[in-house]
C-alpha cells in the first residue's frame, strides 16, 4: 500500500471507471454472531471499491469499507488526488457517488453514471438460484461537466472485478477461502492490486499498466514484491549498520 501511495500519483488519464465489489470477513453480516456484532466492526461484509484507467488499464486507487457515503468520499478523494489533468467519470448507479463525486472534484470532472435494469434470472430450483440475472436495460445519464456518450461505459472495471476473483480466492464466493481477519484481507488486495499495476503483463496492451501508464519504464519482478514487503526491515538493517560501522 505504500508503495502504491507513493508510486501511482500525477496519473496522465482521460478516462476513469469505477465501481465497488462486495465480499466479506468471518463471516456474512447477517450470519455475524450477536456477541460479536455490537463490538467488531472489522467482521461481516466488505465492499472494495475500485477505480481504474480505462486506457493504461491502471488501477489509480482502491479503498476497503463499506458501502455508506463516508467510504464513498474518502475513495472518491483519494482518486481525484492521484489524477494529473480532468477526466472523463464513469460509474455504476450508486447514489452516493453523486455527492461524493462532486465534494472530491467540484467542477472539474466530466461525470455520468451508466445504470443497469435486471430481470429474475431464467430457469427454476438451484439452475435459477446460480444464474446470473438478465439485463433488461442500460441507461447512460449525465450527471456532470460534458462526458462523450460514446465513451461512457463500466466495461474494464467490471472485468477487474472478474479478475479480483480470479487472482484472490477469498474472493470466490460459496467456498470457505473468505478472510477470516480484516487485516488479512486488506493485506491480500494491496498485494494483487501492485501485483497486477506492476507485474502483470497485460496480454492486449503487452506491458505492464504501470509502464503504460509511464509509472515505470520496466516490468517489476515477484522478487521486487517481496522486497517491498520488507523495505522498512531492510531500510532499519541498513541503519543499524551504519551506525555500527560508520559509512564504509
Amino acid at each position: 500500500m505504500k508503495f502504491h501511495n507513493d508510486t501511482v500519483v500525477h496519473v496522465p488519464s482521460n478516462r476513469i471507471e469505477c465501481d465497488e465489489i462486495w465480499s466479506f470477513v468471518y463471516s456474512k453480516q447477517k450470519n455475524v454472531p450477536f456477541t460479536i456484532k455490537p463490538n467488531d466492526e472489522t467482521i461481516g461484509d466488505a465492499w472494495t471499491w475500485v477505480g481504474i484507467d480505462a486506457d493504461s488499464k491502471l488501477i489509480v486507487s482502491w479503498l476497503v469499507g463499506y458501502r455508506d457515503a463516508y467510504s464513498a468520499n474518502d475513495f472518491m478523494r483519494d482518486v481525484a488526488s492521484r489524477l494529473r489533468n480532468r477526466v472523463q467519470l464513469t460509474t455504476d448507479g450508486l447514489k452516493l457517488y453523486l455527492q461524493a463525486v462532486e465534494d472530491a472534484f467540484e467542477d472539474e470532472i466530466d461525470f455520468a453514471q451508466l445504470v443497469k435494469t435486471y430481470g429474475t434470472p431464467e430457469g427454476s430450483g438451484d439452475e435459477k438460484r446460480y444464474s446470473p440475472a438478465t439485463i433488461t436495460g442500460i441507461k447512460k445519464t449525465w450527471v456532470s461537466g460534458d462526458p462523450d456518450e460514446s465513451l461512457i461505459s463500466t466495461s474494464y472495471i467490471e472485468r477487474q472485478n472478474l479478475t479480483m476473483r480470479m487472482h484472490m480466492r477469498r474472493f470466490t464466493r460459496l467456498t470457505n477461502g473468505f478472510s477470516k481477519k480484516m487485516e488479512n484481507h486488506c493485506h491480500a488486495i494491496a498485494l494483487h492490486f501492485v501485483y497486477y499495476n506492476f507485474v502483470k503483463v497485460h496480454k492486449t496492451l503487452r506491458v505492464t499498466p504501470a509502464m503504460e501508464a509511464k509509472l515505470t519504464t520496466r516490468p517489476y519482478s515477484l522478487e521486487d514484491i517481496v522486497t517491498l514487503a520488507y523495505a522498512d526491515e531492510i531500510e532499519q538493517e541498513n541503519k543499524r549498520l551504519a551506525r555500527r560501522y560508520g559509512s564504509k
